[in-house]
């Protein structure tokens, strides 16, 4: 396989989210990350506004590369490259959550459009399984994909409030919102980081 220095753009997503995130927080008077969702760092009004959309605009860039990267493993395979185009979407909603600040209509759709990006996991699972040089590389993405559906899982308790999850969830949603982001981009990084140590023997 040629080397691809795209794949590296998976890990300088995952960074610059992760440091991102808690960055901007301090500039939000009064912010409480274990409580407040990431959206209310940029929201309409923050002091954040235009680092927080400026951050995940590149965030974008960056999955975008990504993307690319994984359609051409998935090329050279001779795989489908279904993932490789659900993380190019989970690009564009990203960027979508952060152009159109809460509380813009637009914010909250592409917010749950994310929910198709968070699939390329368990679809790369899938579609890569069976191609030995891919075998490290469908194992990660197997695992990362229960480790996204259960973030995931508890993030959807926010559209049931009420009951024993919820009254657990509720008072620690922004850590639970975040443990979402950190499974997904996590994911980004260490396959990113497995594909192109692969590449480069």
């Amino acid at each position: 396989m040629n080397r691809d220095h795209r794949l590296l753009f998976g890990p300088l997503a995952a960074v610059i989210l992760l440091l991102g995130i808690p960055g901007l927080a301090l500039l939000v008077p009064a912010y409480d990350p274990v409580r407040q969702t990431v959206s209310e760092i940029g929201e309409v009004g923050s002091p954040a506004r235009i680092p927080f959309a400026a951050m995940l605009s590149a965030v974008a860039v960056c999955t975008l590369m990504f993307a690319l990267a994984l359609r051409r493993v998935a090329k050279e395979a001779r795989r489908s490259p279904v993932g490789a185009w659900l993380t190019a979407f989970m690009a564009i909603c990203v960027a979508g959550v952060g152009l159109f600040a809460f509380p813009h209509p637009l914010h909250n759709v592409f917010g749950i459009a994310e929910l198709i990006g968070y699939q390329a996991p368990l679809v790369l699972a899938l579609t890569w399984r069976g191609e030995p040089r891919l075998r490290t590389a469908v194992a990660i993405c197997g695992v990362m994909a229960l480790v996204v559906w259960i973030a995931l899982a508890l993030n959807l308790t926010s559209l049931a409030r009420s009951g024993a999850i919820w009254d657990a969830v509720g008072p620690i949603y922004g850590l639970v919102q975040r443990a979402l982001f950190a499974a997904w981009f996590g994911w980004c990084a260490v396959l990113g980081v497995e594909l192109w140590r692969r590449e480069h023997p």
